[in-house]
Protein backbone atom coordinates (compact mmCIF):
# COMPACT_ATOMS: atom_id res chain seq x y z
CA UNK A 1 0.00 0.00 0.00
CA UNK A 2 1.44 3.36 -1.04
CA UNK A 3 1.74 6.08 1.52
CA UNK A 4 -0.03 9.32 0.70
CA UNK A 5 2.32 12.24 0.51
CA UNK A 6 0.83 15.64 1.09
CA UNK A 7 2.26 18.42 -1.00
CA UNK A 8 3.37 21.38 1.08
CA UNK A 9 1.06 24.35 0.55
CA UNK A 10 2.75 27.42 -0.86
CA UNK A 11 1.63 30.99 -0.32
CA UNK A 12 2.56 34.41 -1.63
CA UNK A 13 2.29 37.33 0.80
CA UNK A 14 1.92 40.63 -1.06
CA UNK A 15 2.16 43.67 1.23
CA UNK A 16 4.27 46.81 1.35
CA UNK A 17 4.30 46.83 5.18
CA UNK A 18 7.31 44.90 6.49
CA UNK A 19 5.67 44.28 9.88
CA UNK A 20 2.51 42.82 8.29
CA UNK A 21 4.65 40.60 6.01
CA UNK A 22 6.47 39.33 9.11
CA UNK A 23 3.23 38.67 11.04
CA UNK A 24 1.65 36.85 8.10
CA UNK A 25 4.75 34.78 7.32
CA UNK A 26 5.01 33.75 10.99
CA UNK A 27 1.37 32.61 10.99
CA UNK A 28 1.83 30.66 7.77
CA UNK A 29 5.06 29.05 9.01
CA UNK A 30 3.23 27.93 12.19
CA UNK A 31 0.71 26.20 9.90
CA UNK A 32 3.51 24.51 7.90
CA UNK A 33 2.89 26.69 4.83
CA UNK A 34 5.87 27.66 2.68
CA UNK A 35 5.68 31.36 1.84
CA UNK A 36 7.34 33.91 -0.38
CA UNK A 37 6.90 37.66 -0.24
CA UNK A 38 6.37 40.53 -2.64
CA UNK A 39 6.28 44.20 -1.62
CA UNK A 40 3.77 45.35 -4.24
CA UNK A 41 1.34 44.04 -6.84
CA UNK A 42 3.81 44.38 -9.70
CA UNK A 43 6.28 42.07 -7.94
CA UNK A 44 3.49 39.53 -7.48
CA UNK A 45 2.49 39.71 -11.15
CA UNK A 46 6.13 39.45 -12.21
CA UNK A 47 6.61 36.34 -10.05
CA UNK A 48 3.71 34.59 -11.79
CA UNK A 49 4.94 35.78 -15.21
CA UNK A 50 8.33 34.24 -14.48
CA UNK A 51 6.69 30.86 -13.86
CA UNK A 52 6.18 30.88 -10.09
CA UNK A 53 3.05 29.15 -8.80
CA UNK A 54 1.36 29.36 -5.43
CA UNK A 55 -1.64 27.64 -3.89
CA UNK A 56 -2.86 30.84 -2.27
CA UNK A 57 -2.03 34.55 -2.44
CA UNK A 58 -2.61 37.00 0.42
CA UNK A 59 -2.95 40.37 -1.34
CA UNK A 60 -2.86 43.77 0.38
CA UNK A 61 -5.14 46.44 -1.07
CA UNK A 62 -3.09 49.63 -0.77
CA UNK A 63 0.47 49.39 -2.10
CA UNK A 64 2.73 51.59 -4.20
CA UNK A 65 3.48 50.87 -7.89
CA UNK A 66 0.55 48.44 -8.34
CA UNK A 67 -2.24 48.11 -5.78
CA UNK A 68 -4.09 44.94 -4.86
CA UNK A 69 -7.09 45.59 -7.13
CA UNK A 70 -4.88 46.15 -10.19
CA UNK A 71 -2.68 43.15 -9.37
CA UNK A 72 -5.66 40.85 -8.78
CA UNK A 73 -7.26 41.89 -12.09
CA UNK A 74 -3.95 41.33 -13.89
CA UNK A 75 -3.42 37.89 -12.32
CA UNK A 76 -6.94 36.78 -13.24
CA UNK A 77 -6.46 38.13 -16.80
CA UNK A 78 -3.29 36.02 -17.01
CA UNK A 79 -5.32 32.92 -16.13
CA UNK A 80 -4.11 32.56 -12.54
CA UNK A 81 -6.67 30.35 -10.79
CA UNK A 82 -5.23 29.94 -7.30
CA UNK A 83 -7.08 31.41 -4.33
CA UNK A 84 -6.44 35.12 -3.92
CA UNK A 85 -7.36 36.49 -0.51
CA UNK A 86 -7.54 40.23 -0.05
CA UNK A 87 -6.17 41.62 3.18
CA UNK A 88 -7.12 45.18 4.05
CA UNK A 89 -7.95 47.58 6.83
CA UNK A 90 -10.51 49.42 4.69
CA UNK A 91 -14.29 49.62 4.95
CA UNK A 92 -16.92 47.53 3.17
CA UNK A 93 -17.28 49.77 0.10
CA UNK A 94 -13.61 49.41 -0.78
CA UNK A 95 -13.67 45.72 0.12
CA UNK A 96 -16.52 45.23 -2.37
CA UNK A 97 -14.45 46.75 -5.20
CA UNK A 98 -11.52 44.55 -4.16
CA UNK A 99 -13.72 41.43 -4.25
CA UNK A 100 -15.05 42.38 -7.68
CA UNK A 101 -11.48 42.48 -8.99
CA UNK A 102 -11.36 38.69 -8.69
CA UNK A 103 -10.71 37.86 -5.04
CA UNK A 104 -11.97 34.63 -3.53
CA UNK A 105 -12.18 36.17 -0.03
CA UNK A 106 -11.33 39.38 1.78
CA UNK A 107 -10.23 39.67 5.42
CA UNK A 108 -9.33 42.57 7.68
CA UNK A 109 -5.69 43.00 8.70
CA UNK A 110 -3.92 41.36 10.29
CA UNK A 111 -4.48 37.74 9.40
CA UNK A 112 -4.81 35.28 12.27
CA UNK A 113 -4.55 31.50 12.53
CA UNK A 114 -8.36 31.44 12.90
CA UNK A 115 -8.77 33.32 9.59
CA UNK A 116 -6.15 31.36 7.64
CA UNK A 117 -6.91 27.79 8.75
CA UNK A 118 -10.33 27.51 7.01
CA UNK A 119 -8.83 28.96 3.81
CA UNK A 120 -6.09 26.34 3.80
CA UNK A 121 -8.70 23.63 4.37
CA UNK A 122 -10.30 24.59 1.05
CA UNK A 123 -7.13 24.02 -0.98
Amino acid sequence: MALETKKQVSALIVDDDRVIRKIHSTILRSLKVKSEMAVNGKEAVDLFRSGANFDIVFMDLEMPIMNGIEATKELRAMGVTCKIVGVTSRDNEVKEAFLEAGLDFCHLKPLTVAKVTPLLGQL
